[in-house]
């Protein structure tokens, strides 16, 4: 008798079984299970098969090896941990097609924490009833397209593997098309035109180079874009990629002179620059704790170690106070900076309160309205015993300072 019979359903047919099988058992070393399929340990409809042989719905694939291979990890599913909240501009029975703002990753990156893209699809999903992982044997919702952290636009996820083949064919046939607006410095001259160069990558830096001639290594990148309207300063540009390679638009774009604008990584031009905010130590006033690496955003600093008087006896009273008492603020925080985006309409002003107000909550409570409000804004909180902890949204921008005695805490979401 084998020791697993494994049926396949829906989102499985159409697999290759060695494909099938790995993303099903990933305990199962590859070698194995070329060796097993040689061997007739692995069967379709209890007979021979091939690595390659196409499993169909229905199919019964049986297993006969041992127990050690099929032990799977009992974890909590990550994707119950994002936040649920989409901009969904169409859906039906096969497919999502979402409005993926600024500042939200499609996919987890090395510095992942919880809240991605792909990640609250699932958790949508599964909350209506349409994933269920304990009901799949390999396949999970999953996005057609991505485009960067930094870039917003509409990506396809497809709930089904049926779905998801299909769209992964068209995108391959060039049947979609793909369009991006971007707001560059100068004019680009012709106004139109088709680049054609090589991209080689930094991994070390997460950056890419562009180049005239190829090197081993590279890859070819060819850039189509149109100029929409100008003012003389900056453009609108219409940019068709005709390759999708890392960074592509804002490096390319760069290489001719037109930096997109706020692109600090490719951007050579004085406007791209970023500030370099320094985070006062709240035990030196002459002193910091880190610098951030930002451009139009907005950074508000609150904290009792600025404006304060010490009684007689030695107390020491600030001046922001706890409601709830009417006496100044006992904060486990010595300081909290909060760093807002997204335009001008109230950010500041949001920035403002939110410091002062995640002062007197106290690091957890903090914590834990960052994450209620989807993690909508970036903070940095010093705490009374030493650590400064800060979001996964400053990763990117967050610059320790050397030597300091203080212990540096990215934030899990």
């Amino acid at each position: 008798m084998p020791r697993v019979k494994v049926t396949i359903g829906k989102n499985d047919g159409g697999q290759r079984l060695d494909k099938f099988l790995t993303k099903s058992y990933p305990n199962l070393p590859q070698s194995m299970l070329y060796k097993a399929i040689r061997k007739k340990d692995i069967k379709i409809n209890g007979k021979r098969c091939e690595n390659s042989t196409r499993l169909q719905e229905g199919d019964v694939v049986s297993l006969f090896l041992k127990e050690e291979f099929f032990q799977k990890e009992e974890r909590p599913e990550d994707f119950l941990k994002a936040p649920k909240k989409l901009s969904i501009v169409y859906e039906d029975g096969n497919l999502l097609l979402l409005d993926k703002k600024p500042g939200l990753i499609v996919h987890p990156d090395e510095n992942y924490h919880f809240d991605s893209l792909i990640a609250r699809v699932q958790h949508y999903l599964y909350d209506k009833g349409e994933y269920d992982p304990k009901a799949e044997n390999a396949f999970a919702p999953a996005l057609v397209n991505r485009i960067d952290r930094n870039t917003g636009g509409i990506v396809m996820a497809a709930k089904n593997a049926e779905a998801l083949r299909i769209l992964n064919q068209k995108v391959k046939d060039r049947e979609l098309q793909k369009l991006y607006l971007c707001l560059v410095h100068g004019v680009p001259n012709p106004p139109a035109a088709t680049l054609h160069d090589y991209l080689i990558k930094d991994s070390q830096r997460n950056q890419v180079r562009i180049l005239k001639k190829q090197v081993p290594g590279s890859r070819t990148v060819i850039t189509r874009y149109r100029t929409l309207k100008t003012n003389g300063k900056v453009s609108l540009l219409e940019v068709d990629l005709k390759t999708g390679r890392t960074h592509q638009i804002r490096a390319h774009l760069a290489f001719y002179g037109h930096p997109l604008v706020g692109d600090t990584k490719y951007g050579t031009n004085a406007q791209n620059k970023p500030w370099s905010v320094a985070i006062q130590d709240p035990a030196d006033s002459e002193g910091y704790v880190c610098t951030l690496s930002l451009s139009d955003a907005f950074v508000v600093t609150s904290g009792g170690y600025q404006r304060y008087f010490t009684a007689p006896d030695g107390t020491v009273y600030q001046h922001i106070l706890d409601p709830k008492t009417g006496y100044p603020v006992q904060s486990d925080l010595t300081s909290v900076s909060v760093v807002t985006r997204g335009g001008f309409g109230g950010q500041g002003t949001r920035a403002d309160a939110y410091s002062t107000a995640l002062y007197v909550m106290g690091e957890q409570a903090a914590v834990d309205f960052w994450r209620a409000q989807d993690m909508s804004f970036d903070m940095v909180l010093i705490t009374r015993d030493g650590r400064v902890v800060y979001t996964p949204g400053l990763a990117d921008c967050f610059n320790e300072k050397d030597g300091t005695a203080y212990v540096y805490q990215l934030l899990a979401s």
